[in-house]
């Protein structure tokens, strides 16, 4: 994107103008705004669980948006680029976190996931991320998992990674694309997750469909909802406020 373009920067901006209103009534009460993205899906579906099917996996594409009062984009830069505490900020979901590379506006991070939905795993990720500053109120940046292994026995003595693509599927790829723009007293934090996992195993619906249906969207609204409270409360004593 030309950073002098005059297109709307983030999603939010480019919704018909009734749901655009209300999309910025949401954040400014303190809501995440998120949907489900599917450019094959037919008009008027309105499934909020469903992925995008391919050959043996499933695809999940989300996009939300959170807006966090008081903060500028250069409080919102540094607590993102702030990987070796992410495990303090996004616990449970990401249980390790360790910056393992970073020169100028590009970082390799490795993020240890936990979830928990039915069946409970853990995922280790190497993520290759890259900033870019457009301007003095707008910001983006993308992340792609370059490893991704399951663990087994947690903890325990015998823990160990699962072989890369052979294990139970919860997670083979995943890319994020974030915006970030300082506007309105406050910035505004949008997140697209793309990520495929297998696909439904005939007779396993009722244990493997939960995780995969449903995992995505949440994870998505967790991560924009704890960065909303966590700089917010980062910022109170500067700004005079905590975020609601």
């Amino acid at each position: 994107m030309d950073p002098r373009s005059r297109e709307p920067f983030l999603w939010v901006d480019r919704l018909p103008t009734e749901r655009r209103a209300v999309a910025q009534s949401q954040l400014r009460a303190g809501h995440v705004v998120i949907e489900r993205l599917d450019a094959n899906a037919p008009d008027g579906e309105d499934d909020p669980t469903k992925p995008i099917l391919v050959p043996g996996g499933l695809i999940h594409h989300w996009v939300g948006t959170v807006f966090i009062p008081g903060a500028t984009l250069a409080e919102t830069i540094a607590f993102e680029q702030d990987y070796d505490h992410h495990q303090d900020y996004f616990r449970p979901n990401v249980t390790r976190s360790k910056i393992l590379r970073h020169e100028g506006n590009d970082f390799t991070v490795q993020l240890r996931l936990w979830e928990k939905k039915v069946i409970t795993t853990v995922i280790d990720t190497d993520q290759e991320i890259h900033y870019q500053i457009l301007d003095r109120a707008r910001a983006r940046s993308q992340s792609r998992a370059t490893r991704i292994q399951e663990v087994d026995h947690v903890g325990e003595a015998d823990e160990r990674l699962e072989p890369v693509g052979h294990d139970r599927g919860f997670l083979w790829r995943m890319n994020t694309y974030w915006r970030f723009e300082e506007s309105h007293g406050g910035t505004y934090v949008e997140c697209q997750s793309i990520s495929l996992t297998r696909d439904i195993p005939t007779g396993l619906g009722w244990l493997i469909e939960p995780y995969l249906t449903t995992v995505p969207r949440e994870s998505l609204t967790f991560t924009l909802a704890t960065t909303r409270n966590a700089l917010g409360k980062r910022i109170a004593p500067r700004a005079g406020q905590i975020a609601p």
